[in-house]
């Protein structure tokens, strides 16, 4: 479990950014006779957060495709703020799920139902089961309002560690590889 900082993409190699991989030690990077180390899914250049780390290719498919449905969390912090009628709006519709319009490099699509929880005027958690590129700041475009701060809290089980400053990293426990399992096994998901 990593607490992913700004600044940093999830791959292995980019002209451009740091990999987050440079933030991990070579020797957690290739160990012996193991598979090489990969990130369950991506997080933004600008997104920070829980970004998990496996050798185990099956675990990180059955925890990415999209027909599994894997709720993931997010801390976000729009730039304008809303009335209460607004925020009531954006719970609809969200709810419902709606169309996003294409953008550069994403595809239009509609947007499945995902759960929102205001914390104040202009931020809350949102709860999506997608990962569609850009997902989360186009769908708040698309209500006419631009994310500013965006951080993955959750996926599935697992909660990102608090005591975890951006860019450090530890092992995840005993518990939460178990629970990881049980999830996946309970939902019918882990073959």
């Amino acid at each position: 479990m990593m607490n992913k900082p700004s600044g940093y993409v999830c791959k292995t190699v980019s002209d451009r950014n740091p990999p987050v991989y440079n933030l991990l030690p070579s020797q957690i990077l290739q160990i012996p006779g193991q598979k090489k180390l990969h990130t369950i899914g991506r997080l933004d250049l600008d997104t920070e957060g829980l970004l998990l780390f496996t050798t185990d290719g099956k675990l990180s498919h059955n925890l990415t495709i999209p027909q599994n449905k894997i709720p993931k969390t997010y801390f976000v912090k729009l730039e304008k703020k809303l009335s209460t009628i607004q925020k009531k709006e954006y719970e609809n519709k969200l709810q419902q799920g709606f169309y996003i319009p294409p953008e550069k490099k994403g595809e239009a699509f509609t947007c499945s139902p995902s759960i929102i929880q205001w914390i104040d005027d202009e931020s809350c958690n949102l709860t999506i089961t997608e990962g569609k590129f850009h997902q989360i700041k186009r769908m708040f475009l698309a209500l006419e309002n631009k994310v500013v701060y965006l951080k993955r809290l959750k996926m599935g089980p697992i909660e990102l560690d608090s005591t975890l400053k951006p860019g450090e990293y530890r092992n995840l426990s005993s518990d939460e590889i178990d629970s990881i399992f049980n999830y996946l096994y309970n939902k019918n998901l882990f073959i």
